[in-house]
């Protein structure tokens, strides 16, 4: 059994060493602390029956930019918990605490253009939508695709049975656990 909660400060070592298995992009302690002293409500966890985190999310607000949104810093889950739906449930969480806390308007992200699942997850379970690509994004010159997600919409995708007799949404069940978001 899996826990999905609010981070806590006690929690940023393991999410930072989450991050370090699961992503090329890693961040220094400071940024995360940066993340839950400004905006406490919007960083959860994925905790598994030991207390070990096994996946998180990093989100904030774009404060200063009109319309008011916010943004998915980063989504990671540990390749021995994936296909159990933990990334959707994280991204779900922190949405809705920007929808209903921040009262923003959408979410935006940036994934590798290379990271066909996650892009799936976001596009096909979640609803996202591919605004532009940004040109060597990443440090190591990979392209970004940057994507966004307006709160008062439904996802586009239809959720009908494939042929295999299963939705898309329970094809996608973290299909995509790693973003790479920045």
């Amino acid at each position: 059994m899996v826990n999905i909660r609010k981070a806590e400060v006690s929690d940023l070592l393991e999410m930072q060493n989450c991050n370090l298995f699961c992503l090329p992009e890693n961040y220094q302690m400071k940024y995360y602390l940066y993340h839950i002293l400004s905006w406490p409500q919007l960083l959860y966890v994925a905790e598994d029956y030991n207390g070990k985190i096994v996946g998180y999310v990093l989100a904030k607000m774009e404060d200063n930019s009109k319309p008011l949104h916010g943004h998915i810093t980063s989504l990671a889950v540990l390749r021995s918990h994936r296909k159990l739906g933990l990334a959707t449930k994280l991204m779900r969480s922190a949405q809705k605490e920007m929808e209903t806390v921040f009262k923003a308007e959408y979410i935006s992200l940036h994934v590798r253009k290379s990271n066909t699942a996650a892009y799936h997850l976001y596009t096909k379970t979640l609803g996202y939508e591919q605004h532009d690509i940004e040109s060597k994004y990443y440090a190591d010159g990979e392209d970004a695709y940057y994507m966004k997600c307006y709160l008062n919409k439904k996802p586009s995708k239809d959720k009908a049975k494939n042929a295999e007799g299963k939705s898309d949404e329970e094809k996608d069940k973290d299909a995509a656990a790693t973003s790479g978001t920045k």
